[in-house]
């Protein structure tokens, strides 16, 4: 709290300034970014570019592959607070393991797992735990492999989230909110120029509420500063976020073998004990720096830090007898861990005619430097106190552990890459466009563990990533599409010895249509089919395990979305995906459906502008109601137990009522309208995710 009040303090200080800018009749010329100009109609649901496909800013219906962008107005009308929230209306989405509820772990096309590398920040990398933050401003999903723009990914896509940026124009922001599971939060942003060619930008949040299940409680703290220099032909960005973090360290709950469905208690029962939790911190430095060099030539310098340090304690579940209803637990921490990346890219944009061909030109290098390490790795034994009943609990009973573990501690991986790219998009007429791109990739790996340390990864490889696609625009609004892209992501494993494996690799064919209307609608249907091989796989021959890189899954579907304006007042965000993932060669699961992925998902949001009601001089009303569907999922690897499907309902109102030159918005969210209990995933048996209950969410808001 001290933080948010020297923040507070700061802000009063920049409010004046901005005023006095505006006041003192400062006339910049600025040149829009693509992270400004992707969504400019920040109020519409309809999204019309995207600058996560091609790494600049490009309309979706002239790239070869299906981007969805979720924007500003959809997340505050949905009340988003997470990345899962954010993303409920993107076609082909599951959550995958989210190791407790501390981690985003999103499942695109099948394919996805927590800290998978598939979540970027501004197009970078990120290791943050938790990457939707008060900073952001939109969502850009890119389908399909990436790894030609973006380096190391899953050849199921990637999730690119655009953060907030100073602006010219001062505008202040205050909210505060309230929860029904009890507590609130506030919020301060702040943002205009500073003179001299400065912008500044500072966002402050606060949020504490208590956990929806018996214990616990969830607060985060951010303070996000900001800076914006624009020149004649240069733009300079430098950005900083902070947070500090506790959240529920919740494993869910278990599953009765008897029935093949989770045990029969009430859904806010927890099996573990008031210390489960994660305390934590984390940071993002980001530079950028773009240089205009002459009128069809640019060049941008990007750096980013980000860290995330944290610690946690858990009374995690070992094994469960569903005759007796008795969970064994053992009280297991993780104490100093950290994690950290370091990305620097450099690249150059040309927009250049060569004969009757105009040419989309773009070429860089990037390296980065991923490490990770977790210090003391803390394992209790199995006591009577271990014992826990879960249809008649007693908590306290199971002490945390202060014993070490030397063969578990001083976990570390050192990832290291150096990519050289290219890529070219050919606007050959009015109809024709081609892209292609080449990525050459050098990766070094290092894991392992241990008191004395254990290297079980130690790896060096490279691989050239291409990238091929093709639109052709029947009208000015519509398209048809087909590309082929690869991915490719190193085998590594801290805990399991082995040695130097070939990387992943994914291919993909993608075909689909588009429609972007003018104040309308924008669509895509896509139809795809992925293979990824040289996924590591372990086999026991002779009482020895062996790992090797023997497995092949394949990942086939169809997926529709569309967002935009129905009417004047009415709007729309929908999606469906048919996903049909498998397991294609592998020593035990051979056929099996990839877990945590829904052969069917659907969603579906209408929101509708009342306008005046007559109540107060020029107000609005503004309200929606939708839902998503998701299939049942397989929960574990060997299909042995299934997560029923589920359908989840959320409604909202808006009210805006202007009051002297301030623009005050009163807004009420219900998420998960009819109380629906629903699992979200499963990382086993004894680790089965729960859905949040029925929340009413109350926030009121000022803009000036």
């Amino acid at each position: 709290m001290k933080t948010i009040a020297t923040c507070l303090l700061g802000s009063s200080l920049i409010i004046p300034t901005l005023t006095q800018a505006e006041e003192t009749g400062d006339t910049l010329v600025v040149t829009k970014k693509a992270e400004e100009t992707a969504t400019a109609n920040t109020g519409s649901y309809q999204p019309h570019s995207s600058v996560t496909a091609t790494r600049s800013e490009s309309r979706i219906v002239e790239t070869p592959q299906s981007i969805t962008v979720v924007p500003k107005q959809v997340l505050e009308d949905q009340d988003a607070s997470s990345l899962d929230q954010a993303l409920y209306t993107v076609s082909g989405i599951t959550q995958s393991n989210t190791l407790g509820g501390t981690q985003d772990a999103v499942i695109k096309r099948g394919f996805g797992d927590n800290r998978d590398g598939s979540i970027l920040r501004d197009g970078l990398r990120s290791i943050q735990a938790r990457n939707f933050t008060p900073t952001t401003e939109r969502v850009e999903v890119l389908k399909g492999p990436s790894s030609m723009l973006y380096g190391m990914n899953e050849p199921g896509g990637m999730v690119n989230i655009i953060s907030k940026k100073p602006q010219m124009t001062p505008h202040v922001h205050l909210e505060g909110r309230t929860s029904s599971f009890g507590g609130g939060g506030g919020q301060l942003d702040v943002t205009g120029p500073l003179g001299g060619g400065f912008a500044g930008r500072l966002i402050v949040d606060h949020s504490e509420t208590d956990y929806w299940r018996n214990f616990g409680r969830t607060r985060q703290t951010v303070v996000a500063p900001s800076l914006m220099w624009v020149g004649d032909s240069t733009v300079v960005r430098l950005s900083w976020e902070h947070m500090e973090y506790l959240v529920p360290f919740d494993r869910g709950t278990v599953l009765d073998t008897n029935t093949g469905k989770p045990v029969n208690v009430p859904r806010e029962r927890r099996f573990d004990e008031t210390y489960n939790a994660t305390r934590g911190d984390q940071d993002t430095l980001t530079f950028q720096a773009d240089q205009a060099l002459s009128e069809n030539w640019s060049s941008q310098f990007t750096y980013s830090f980000n860290r995330n340090r944290y610690s946690d304690n858990q009374a995690r579940a070992t094994a469960y007898d569903a005759d007796t209803g008795i969970l064994t637990r053992q009280a297991d921490s993780t104490a100093a861990a950290n994690a950290r990346t370091q990305i620097a890219q450099l690249s150059l944009n040309g927009d250049v005619d060569w004969g009757r061909v105009n040419h989309q030109l773009l070429m860089g290098v990037d390296y980065e430097a991923d490490r990770t390490y977790r210090g003391d790795m803390i394992r209790g034994t199995k006591t009577k106190n271990s014992l826990f009943n879960v249809y008649d609990p007693v908590y306290g009973l199971l002490d945390t552990s202060t014993a070490v573990s030397a063969k578990d501690s001083d976990q570390r991986e050192n990832i290291d890459s150096r990519g050289l790219f290219m890529q070219d998009v050919l606007r050959l007429d009015e109809h024709w466009q081609l892209i292609g791109g080449l990525r050459y990739d050098r990766f070094d790996v290092m894991a392992g563990k241990g008191r004395p340390f254990v290297t079980n990864t130690q790896s060096s490889d490279s691989k050239l990533v291409p990238r091929v696609g093709v639109v052709y625009s029947l009208n000015n609004w519509s398209s048809l599409y087909a590309s082929y892209t690869e991915s490719f992501k190193p085998n590594s494993s801290i805990a399991t010895q082995i040695g130097a494996l070939p990387p992943e690799q994914g291919k993909a064919y993608e075909v689909g249509a588009k429609i972007d209307t003018s104040n309308g609608i924008t669509g895509t249907l896509a139809l795809y089919d992925i293979r990824k091989r040289n996924v590591m796989v372990s086999e026991t021959i002779g009482g020895e395990t062996y790992t090797r890189t023997a497995g092949q899954v394949r990942s086939q579907g169809v997926e529709l979305d569309m967002a935009g304006q129905l009417t004047r007042s009415l709007s729309l965000v929908g999606s469906y995906a048919y996903t049909d993932a498998r397991v294609k060669e592998d020593p035990e699961n051979r056929g099996m459906r990839m877990p945590n992925t829904a052969r069917h998902t659907a969603a579906l949001f209408l929101t509708n502008d009342f306008g005046h009601t007559g109540l107060i001089a020029n107000d609005d009303l503004r309200a929606g109601v939708g839902g998503r569907y998701v299939g049942k999922r397989p929960g574990d690897a060997a299909n042995s137990f299934w997560l029923d499907d589920y359908t989840v309902a959320d409604a909202f109102v808006a009210w805006h009522t202007p009051y002297s030159g301030y623009d005050v918005k009163w807004q009420l969210n219900v998420k998960n309208l009819f109380d629906t209990t629903y699992y979200t995933s499963s990382a086993s048996n004894l680790r089965i995710a729960i859905g949040d209950p029925r929340e009413v969410v109350l926030s009121a808001s000022v803009d000036f």
